[in-house]
């Protein structure tokens, strides 16, 4: 049998043969830490005589009956599927058998909480994993209803799509609780959520006049830091517009949300029990940016009740339909209900950014993704599907009219509820809507990958009177399209000591030349900026005379919008090594005090670490990295006492110190010698501290032996993994290496923030001696654990921060020599393109 990785053409061909109707799903989670008992009977249709197969990861299979006949396990089961032959046009199957719980955050997860010793279980099925916890035909247009019975100890907690009932005894110390079935839904947003969970329940009124059960969900150990009265409140913000711009109501009994440790994902969209990671449970300060984007996942999450839950889509192709539209929709939530009215340059400086960064990767495709089979789609939960989905979307707004596009989503969801729809569903409805033809649109913007750069053409009389404006287009070669764009020209002036906005045009681009007649005559500002109001996806460049008065001048641009653009345009002219990277480290330790925005400062902050330790020329790179971090630590000391400039001021000093005075300073925080007015230095933020120091070869596993005992949490073990592998001696780096390569028991969240630590090194050349063995490791680590861990291990241990030739061509070399599988040559390619990026930044530097 193929095994797990179910194909397109395998899932066509089932739903050709079958149609299910309902699942009886029987769960005893009192059997033992390693396994599980599943009993599943599953109703569907069929063509009669026809043969398929179900879906079931076991560990052991007890009894297979297909409509009253004992099946024999040996012979119809191999571990992963399960051959149904002599279909009837209505069957019953029942599958009774062993499930593996997980540590890997895939399936049924199960964590054992080091502060009190409580087990809690989450499931996690997107994409192919409701089969580690029953049998089931799993692909998302074969929808059905799920009846889940569990049995488990009797103090904990069982969460499901459906309300939860009331338990009845079941034997010592244990209940059952038989949950109803739920709506139609696919096998992917079911879930089972189990524990001794601390919960703060509320309710809210829908639009319809129900009455909606809330619940917000934590571990006991970490309840004292839920701060539920505030999810509360976002949540029912995102109800109320919601449901008055879809016009349709919530479409489910409940709504849960629950933080659950050992998370992959940030959030999960299960139908009615929504979990998140419980880093957005904050034990210590964290920064503004993270407060909003943890404001931005629960709207999103809010958002797939309809779009995904409701509608779904029927294969994994039109995946981008579920995410696109959750990120414009809590960005458009976020920015219009909630205090966080600065969503759309969040939107800007982060979405936007990783989408660009995505599309100009050799692994870039277009939006409606070409998915063979389940690690096509794997790889693809990416910049493209999210956030370029998300920022065509805004595109498309612009296009046919906000009041249009809703209704067309509106009519989408009553003309499609409970069932699977394709992407031509929703463009119908919205063509309808607004009376505009958006085959060729779609096809443009959603069916070719790339993304285009507009640059502005400008001649000027003698007086700087504009006698030519002109936008010009370009795409790369390998994906030449070239698209229309609906985009604002702003023109910014200096007044008051502000660049301020004093014109703005508005108007259809198209081609590789459009002239814009409106603009000729006027005066030349000090500033223009293409792409004004960030209606477009697009790359913009600055002509001279912008880039120069930016460049002096761009903390002095009043709207913050049009800042974060003025940002991205500098970052994207440094990664295509058309500018130095020493020219954007200057920009940014010059302008980045007096900006207002907390992820722009994040994010640009994060892009300046990767210029100077990556794209600067190796000669230049100490003197930069000294310069770097000296200015991090002056800008943190003229902060506003206790603001969030000066909090991450200080933790990417942390993460780019390089000098024995750095050390001293780090040291000083940690011990209190040396206290910043306003920097308060918690649990989480002397963890990173104590990294640095470990990472500068300043600290070693006393000291965070140590920091561990005083902090013996889930989050102080990831912490102290990080901590270990960012030693800078070969010792370490070796031991970081085989406790999560040698060895397969590390979980998820430990193997992930190894990987981290592993790849700070303040001397690179420690990690060179791990080229022959990182290549060596592939293609036993991709056959032989579940796909998360093996992605971790891909990813996180690719030397990276070498940047150099070596890196590159034994990259090369493996690729040449590894032709399959494609998932996996994917995440290789992708880590090629950051090394040959990074030398072609570098040798730009070194021309400077």
């Amino acid at each position: 049998m193929p095994g797990e990785n179910l194909t397109r053409a395998e899932a066509q061909e089932r739903a050709s043969l079958v149609s299910t109707s309902s699942y009886d799903v029987t769960l005893d989670l009192t059997t033992g830490p390693e396994t599980f008992r599943s009993t599943t009977t599953v109703r569907f249709t069929g063509t009669p005589g026809a043969s398929t197969f179900i879906d079931a990861i076991t560990r052991t299979v007890h009894a297979v009956t297909l409509n009253g006949v004992s099946l024999d396990p040996a012979v119809v089961s191999d571990g992963t599927r399960i051959t149904l032959h002599d279909l009837q046009a209505e069957n019953e199957l029942s599958v009774d058998a062993d499930m593996i719980y997980m540590n890997t955050g895939e399936g049924l997860h199960r964590f054992v909480d080091p502060v009190d010793d409580e087990v809690y279980l989450y499931s996690q099925f997107e994409v192919p994993d409701s089969r580690r916890m029953f049998a089931v035909f799993e692909q998302p247009d074969l929808k059905a209803t799920f009846r889940f019975t569990v049995t488990a100890p009797a103090h904990w907690d069982i969460i499901s799509n459906a309300p939860t009932p009331e338990p009845v005894a079941a034997g010592e110390d244990s209940k059952t609780w038989a949950f109803e079935p739920t709506q139609v839904m696919s096998s992917y947003i079911t879930c089972i959520i189990a524990g001794p969970y601390a919960v703060v329940r509320s309710e809210l009124t829908s639009s319809d006049g129900r009455t909606i059960p809330l619940g917000v969900f934590s571990r006991k150990s970490l309840s004292q830091y839920l701060d539920a009265d505030y999810i509360f409140e976002k949540t029912r913000q995102g109800f109320e517009y919601f449901e008055s711009k879809f016009d349709y109501p919530y479409p489910f009994e409940k709504y849960d949300q629950l933080f659950v440790p050992e998370y992959n994902a940030g959030a999960m969209e299960h139908a009615g029990a929504v979990t998140f990671t419980e880093a957005y449970i904050f034990r210590s300060k964290v920064t503004d940016a993270v407060k909003e984007r943890r404001v931005v996942t629960i709207l999103h999450e809010l958002a797939h009740m309809w779009f995904g839950d409701l509608v779904t889509m029927k294969w994994w192709n039109d995946l981008w339909l579920n995410e696109s539209f959750a990120e414009w929709a809590s960005t458009i939530a976020v920015a219009e209900a909630t205090e966080w009215t600065g969503a759309w340059t969040t939107f800007n400086a982060m979405e936007k950014s990783w989408a660009y960064r995505q599309d100009q990767l050799p692994s870039t495709h277009p939006i409606v993704a070409t998915i063979n089979d389940l690690e096509d789609v794997q790889v693809n939960f990416d910049g493209i599907t999210y956030a370029k989905g998300g920022s065509v979307l805004k595109q498309l707004v612009a296009w046919v009219g906000i009041d249009a596009f809703y209704a067309g989503v509106s009519a989408y969801f009553k003309k499609h509820e409970w069932g699977n729809t394709e992407l031509v569903d929703l463009l119908t409805e919205l063509e309808t809507a607004s009376g505009r033809d958006l085959s060729g649109w779609g096809k443009l913007w959603l069916e070719t990958a790339g993304v285009n750069t507009l640059r502005p053409e400008i001649s000027v009389d003698e007086s700087g009177v504009i006698t030519g404006f002109t936008v010009l287009q370009s795409a790369v070669a390998e994906y030449p399209t070239i698209r229309p764009h609906r985009l604002a020209i702003g023109f910014y002036n200096s007044v008051d000591g502000k660049l301020v906005r004093q014109h703005r045009l508005e108007l259809d681009v198209d081609g590789e030349r459009t002239d814009v007649p409106e603009l000729v005559g006027r005066k030349r500002p000090d500033l223009v900026l293409l792409n004004d109001d960030d209606l477009a996806y697009a790359k913009i460049r600055l002509d001279d005379a912008s880039l120069a008065v930016a460049t002096t001048s761009l903390a002095t641009i009043e709207d913050p919008l049009a800042r974060s653009l003025v940002w991205a345009a500098a970052w994207d002219a440094t990664r295509d090594a058309e500018t130095p990277a020493r020219e954007y480290v200057r920009l940014v330790l010059g302008n980045i005090a007096s900006e207002t925005e907390s992820t722009t400062i994040r994010t640009t902050l994060t892009q300046l670490l990767l210029a100077a330790t990556q794209y600067v020329a190796p000669e230049a790179r100490e003197d930069v990295l000294v310069e770097v971090g000296d200015t991090l630590w002056q800008l943190a000391e003229g902060a506003e006492p206790g603001s969030d400039a000066q909090f991450q001021f200080v933790k990417f000093f942390a993460g780019v110190a390089s000098t024995d005075v750095h050390v001293d300073i780090l040291r000083g925080l940690r011990s209190g010698e040396l206290v910043l007015d306003g920097l308060t230095v918690d649990t989480d933020l002397d963890w990173e501290l104590l990294t640095a120091l470990t990472a500068g070869g300043a600290a070693g596993n006393e000291e965070v032996d140590t920091a561990l005992a005083d902090d013996n949490t889930a989050n102080g073990a990831k912490a102290a993994a990080l901590a270990r592998a960012a030693i800078p001696t070969l010792e370490a780096k070796r031991a970081a290496w085989a406790s999560v390569v040698d060895t397969d028991t590390a979980p998820n969240a430990i193997v992930q923030w190894t990987g981290i630590g592993f790849q700070r090194a303040r001397d690179k050349d420690v990690l060179a001696s791990f080229i022959p063995d990182y290549f060596g490791m592939l293609q036993h680590v991709w056959e032989s654990r579940s796909y998360k861990i093996a992605e971790y291990l891909v990813m996180g241990l690719y030397p990276a921060p070498l940047a150099n030739e070596e890196l590159r061509d034994a990259t090369l070399a493996w690729l040449e020599t590894n032709p399959e599988p494609p998932a996996l040559r994917r995440i290789v390619v992708e880590s090629l393109a950051g090394a040959e990026r990074a030398l072609k930044a570098q040798e730009r530097d070194a021309q400077a």
